[in-house]
Formats: structure tokens, C-alpha cells, sequence
């Protein structure tokens, strides 16, 4: 009896709906016209949807700088490359990001007040030239360690190296302003302020190219200071890492005159400088300068800087002087010196002799160092891996794998089930696998990521209908093949055929799948290439599409430089290569690709015949093309969003094309 009575209370509310639902879409019609298409995303949506963090947290990221309380050693404040500033005040256990309301990612360097260690300074834009490095919008201060902040000027610094404050007098600071990486002008040099930062005073002005990437103090009289000239240029054909106005000049009236300083030091063209002062003999001066051949080395004074004795020829390596070469003087042992490069080096000798601190276990590539004075046991690391202390002088490290700044390049999603899994190429830390959810009633956790390969990570492509297969890239070219069943990586770059000119390929080059065979890969350097068997085999189908420009014939700060000059090309792209590529899905062997050097080209036939684009209305030339893709919908209809930063031109240009790129 009471099933029927159930299914008959089914029925008529069924009826009812039958019989209500024209009138129910007559009203709706009528008020559909009358206010037009509704939006599909509302603020309402869209208010339901949060971000969660999904990790990883095998990895970290690269640190820019740190600084200890003087007061309270467990209280740090860490500032990162591409991941704003983070504070601990237990010794790393939990960490607080405190300056993600701000306008910039990107910090150079923290520096903490010695009469208030509560008034916090931060300098953004990360002070290396590296083709990855980001810019920032001047200086900040907190009053009360890093809960509230106020942008002080200097925003058109771009990048800080160095901040100091006076011990005596809380309002004097001194701003080591790198200057823009990418263009002349700007605010560079040494910067003052002595009412707290309310105005500044350009203390030390070389010129329009060349800027101030490291400072430093007397410890014994703040009045006397060091300063560390560098002239610097970076396009996307190369980077000058050095000319005849780099140096080290020294003021002993806090900051009102400068001379430059001589004697000892080399001559011709200089390159970054490392400074340190020593905590036990302000006397005694240290310097690591990148110059030519024979001049290049680490130098030290016992009379203030006035003459110097080169002790060495080192200097930081790797990637270049330019991405490393800070120098910390260890406040616990006279003339022990560290210097920042992929391996950390260490004097005890002032220079005379080097030898490489242990870092078993722990990531190379080091920026920044802390120490705690009467403690020498105690270091505290940052580098392209993350946050690292010892507490027994570097035979071991504790690293902080709970400092989530990994810097992601490139995202791609596979097709697992049952959750898809989130694929990327990090800075420094490989590619990375992790899955977007688990059943795990804890969620994700560390277990749940694998690292498919090392180096830098850049494009991953997974096959759409088997994700145990991912095509993975480290830089300038190396594409490899991972069976995640089995592990097995197979190397499957394309390779030049006897009598092919050099291949040349981006630091990020593009790898495609294409949408018509899953077996099939497109990969591009300055040609592009074909493969329908899953990279064992490639063909060639396109000529050089790129301008082909020789980078060394290229003006780098209004001038030709000599092939003897500091040149830097040693982590950087091969120039004139291709930077995109994307395949129809709605016309096989419709292809666009975008280079480095400002083409477009399009082919409408597999790679038979390309048409070339090199100019478009309302964008400078030369353009680089970060990414170009064909409409789902229309096979007519392509995007573009095209680069010009790398000029001084921060202006975004997102491009649409109906005609394949004709206009």
C-alpha cells in the first residue's frame, strides 16, 4: 500500500511538471529577451571556486636571500627568486608568507634593522641576470616584521642587490640599485635615504648602463662604505656581463663622495663583484671581480681597500659569475671566507686556497648565506633547491622540504584515471609528476609526486591515450621518452644528418602531439621536425625558419663588443630558434610556429610550403613568441601572445588572426 502511494505522489509531481514547464519557459523566454544572453561565469560561480595546494613538496626553489633576528635565532625571514618573502620564528618548522598582498613576486634581497630588528626592508627584482629572472617595483618596509607593508619608492630600480642599514640610525639606509636588466636608464646605482625612506638621494651614479649590485659597511665606522659597480646587459641573442665601468668605489663620508679604487685591481673590463668586509679587522677588505683572463680572481686588503693582493684566480663558474659570486666573510673564524657558486667554496686562508664545503645530500647552485655569531657551527643556506642548515660546520644539512616555492615553467595534465595527474618543468629541479587528487583520506602527499628526469624542466606532452608515456625536455634540446610502468627513460632528440648545418634550439624548446596520432611528435629548433613513431625516428620538415642572426654582430648597450668582451652564454637559449608550435585539430598538416627573433610562420600542407609573417601592426619588431594556438573551433582562427619585455618593453600583445595569419 505504501509503494503505491509513492509512485502515484511520483506521478503527479511528474505531470505537474509536464504541464507547468511551457509556461516556465514562455516566462523565461520573455525575460531572456528583454535583458539579452545571460553570462555563463558569474562573480556567484566563480566565488565557489578556491585554489588548494596539490604540492610538490620533494622540491623547493630557488632562495635569493636570508636573514636571522639578531635577537631571537630561531626568527628568519627568507626571501625567494620567484616566490615573494617567508618568516619563521621556529627555526623553519612552520613557515608564514607574509608578502603576497604585495605588487612584486620577484626579491632580491631582506635586510632587518640592528637597533629594531622588528622594521624589515625588502629590496624585489631578483638581483641576478639570469634570462629567467623577474623584476620588482622598488623598496619595502614593515614596522611591526613583515605583517604590514609600504612600498617606499625606488620602483623603477627593478632589481636589488643589497640593502643597509645603519646601526646607529634607524632613518639612514643604503639601496644597492642593480638597475633594469633589459634596458638602459631607469633608477641604478647607490641610493640613500635619511628620513626612513620617505625620499631618497642618489648618492653614487656611474651612468645609464651600469648600477650598484653589492654595498657594504665598515663595521667599526658605518660612515666608511664599499660599493660594487656593475655593468650589465641582457637581450634574447646574448648578455654582456661586464665592461669599463664596473669597479669598486669607496666613500668615507657616508655616501657624500665617492672614489673609484685602483690599486691591485684589475684594469680592463670587470664583470660582478663580490664584497665582504671582515667582522674581526675592518681593515682587512675582501673581493672576488670577474674580469679577462688574467686578471679575474679573488683579492683582499689590510688597509681599507686603498691597494689589493690578488690571492687567487677564482671566481664563481657554472652558469656564470653573473648568477652567483657573492662572498660572505664568516663572523666566527678570521679570513674564513664563502663564496656562492653551484658548489660552495670556502678560504681559510683569505683567499690563498679553496676548497669545496660538503654538500652531500643537499642542492647546489648557492645564492645566500646566514651565520649566528658565537655560533660556528651554524649556517644557514639558500640556493636553487631551497632552504638548507647545518649545525655542525657543513658536514650535514637539514634541508626545509616545507617551503613550497618550487618556479614551474611549464604545466601539462594527462588523462589518468581515476584523477588526472599535474606534469611540470621546474627551475634547477627537473620535471615533476603529482596527481590532482587521491584517495587517500590525508590527501596528497610527498610519496604521490615522482620526478621523471632532472636538470631544468621545461615542456612536458603525455600521450592522450596512454599516460604511462610522457615526453619530457631539459634544456637547449634534449627530449627524452618516460614509461612511468617502467622507469625506462630513452633519449629521442632529433639529430642533424651529415652534411645539416649546427641545430640550435631554445633553453624551452616546444614539443607537440599531435592531434590526429597520438604516436606522432612535432619538436622544433631552428627546424622543425616530424616523427610518427614516438621520437625513435625524425624527419625534417621545414627550412631554417628563424632570421638566423648571428648574436655576437648583435649592439649591446649602443655598441658592437669585442668577441674578447664578457661575454655569458653559458645557460642561455641558442638565439634564432623557435619558441611554439601548434597543430590544427580541425585541419591535419595545418601548422603555426613562433620564434625568438619575431616571425610567424604558417604551413597549410604538413611543411611543403611555409608562409612567413614578420611584422605586425601595433608591435615592435623582433618580437619573441611565448605561445601560439590554433582555435579549437575555428580552423581559420589563431592566437598569439607575443614578448617584448626582453627590450624594456613590458607591455603584454595577445594576437588573434582569422585568416590563418594573414592580418
Amino acid at each position: 500500500m505504501k509503494k503505491s502511494v509513492v509512485i502515484v505522489i511520483v506521478a503527479l509531481f511528474a505531470m505537474s511538471a509536464l504541464v507547468s514547464a511551457p509556461a516556465a519557459a514562455e516566462t523565461a523566454g520573455k525575460k531572456a529577451a528583454k535583458t539579452g544572453p545571460q553570462p555563463r561565469l558569474t562573480a556567484e560561480l566563480l566565488a565557489g571556486l578556491a585554489f588548494r595546494n596539490i604540492g610538490p613538496a620533494i622540491m623547493s626553489g630557488r632562495i635569493s636571500d636570508v636573514a636571522i633576528h639578531p635577537r631571537k635565532r630561531h626568527t628568519w625571514y627568507v626571501a625567494v627568486g620567484s616566490g615573494g618573502v617567508w618568516k619563521t620564528e621556529n627555526a623553519g618548522t612552520t613557515w608564514t608568507p607574509i608578502f603576497d598582498g604585495q605588487a612584486s613576486y620577484s626579491i632580491g634581497c631582506v635586510a632587518i634593522d640592528p637597533s629594531n630588528p622588528e622594521t624589515v626592508w625588502v629590496g624585489t627584482g631578483e638581483n641576478v641576470s639570469g634570462r629567467h629572472v623577474g623584476f620588482g617595483d622598488g623598496v619595502y618596509k614593515s614596522l611591526n616584521g613583515g605583517k604590514t607593508w609600504a612600498n617606499m619608492g625606488l620602483a623603477k630600480s627593478e632589481h636589488i642587490g643589497r640593502i643597509l642599514v645603519d646601526p646607529r640610525n634607524s632613518d639612514v639606509v643604503y639601496v644597492a640599485a642593480e638597475g633594469p636588466l633589459w634596458s638602459s636608464g631607469g633608477e641604478r646605482g647607490l641610493y640613500k635615504t635619511a628620513d626612513g625612506g620617505k625620499t631618497w638621494a642618489s648618492v653614487l651614479k656611474i651612468s645609464d648602463d651600469t648600477g650598484v649590485t653589492w654595498a657594504e659597511f665598515d663595521p667599526v665606522d658605518p660612515d666608511i662604505l664599499y660599493a660594487a659597480a656593475y655593468q650589465r646587459r641582457r637581450s634574447v641573442a646574448a648578455f654582456m656581463g661586464g665592461g669599463p665601468e664596473g669597479g669598486i668605489h669607496k666613500s668615507v663620508d657616508a655616501g657624500k663622495t665617492w672614489r673609484k679604487l685602483t690599486v691591485g685591481l684589475p684594469s680592463g673590463e670587470i664583470g660582478k663583484i663580490g664584497l665582504a668586509v671582515s667582522p674581526f679587522d675592518p681593515a682587512v677588505v675582501y673581493a672576488t671581480v670577474e674580469a679577462g683572463p688574467e686578471e679575474r680572481g679573488f683579492y683582499r686588503s689590510a688597509d681599507r681597500g686603498e691597494s689589493w693582493e690578488k690571492r687567487s684566480s677564482y671566481i664563481s663558474g657554472g652558469t656564470g659569475p653573473h648568477y652567483y659570486q657573492e662572498i660572505y666573510a664568516d663572523p666566527n673564524v678570521f679570513d674564513r671566507v664563502y663564496q656562492m657558486d653551484p658548489g660552495m667554496m670556502v678560504t681559510d686562508d683569505g683567499g690563498k686556497t679553496w676548497r669545496r664545503v660538503n654538500e652531500e645530500n643537499k642542492h647546489g647552485d648557492n645564492h645566500a648565506m646566514g651565520f649566528i655569531k658565537g655560533d660556528p657551527g651554524f649556517i644557514l643556506n639558500g640556493s636553487d633547491g631551497g632552504l638548507y642548515v647545518t649545525y655542525d660546520g657543513a658536514r650535514s644539512w637539514r634541508f626545509f622540504e616545507n617551503l613550497p616555492v618550487t618556479q614551474f615553467y611549464k604545466l601539462a595534465l594527462d588523462n589518468a584515471r581515476p584523477f588526472y595527474n599535474v606534469h611540470g618543468g621546474a627551475q634547477d629541479n627537473g620535471s615533476q609528476m603529482g596527481p590532482s587528487r587521491t584517495l587517500n583520506a590525508n590527501g596528497i602527499s610527498d610519496c604521490d609526486w615522482t620526478i621523471t628526469y632532472g636538470a631544468d624542466g621545461y615542456a612536458c606532452a603525455i600521450d592522450p591515450t596512454d599516460p604511462n608515456t610522457v615526453y619530457l625536455e631539459w634544456q637547449n634540446g634534449n627530449v627524452l621518452r618516460y614509461d612511468r610502468k617502467s622507469h625506462e627513460t630513452v633519449f629521442v632528440s632529433p639529430r642533424a644528418e651529415p652534411g645539416d648545418p649546427p641545430l640550435r634550439f631554445n633553453w624551452d624548446s616546444p614539443i607537440l602531439i599531435s592531434p590526429f596520432s597520438h604516436t606522432r611528435l612535432y619538436y622544433a629548433g631552428q627546424f622543425v621536425w616530424r616523427s610518427d613513431d614516438r621520437g625513435d625516428s625524425w624527419t625534417r620538415i621545414s627550412p631554417d625558419l628563424t632570421r638566423g642572426i648571428f648574436r655576437l654582430e648583435q649592439k649591446i648597450m649602443g655598441r658592437q663588443w669585442s668577441v674578447d668582451a664578457l661575454w655569458d652564454h653559458g645557460a642561455m637559449s641558442q638565439y634564432g630558434t623557435i619558441t611554439s608550435l601548434s597543430e590544427s585539430r580541425l585541419q591535419e598538416g595545418l601548422i603555426y610556429v613562433g620564434t625568438d627573433d619575431g616571425l610567424i610562420q604558417v604551413t597549410e600542407d604538413g611543411g611543403q610550403t611555409w608562409r612567413k609573417i614578420d611584422r605586425i601592426a601595433g608591435v615592435p619588431g623582433y618580437f619573441f613568441v611565448n605561445k601560439i594556438m590554433a582555435s579549437k573551433h575555428d580552423k581559420d582562427t589563431v592566437y598569439a601572445a607575443v614578448d617584448s619585455h626582453k627590450t624594456g618593453d613590458y607591455k603584454p600583445y595577445l594576437l588573434m588572426s582569422a585568416d590563418r595569419g594573414r592580418t
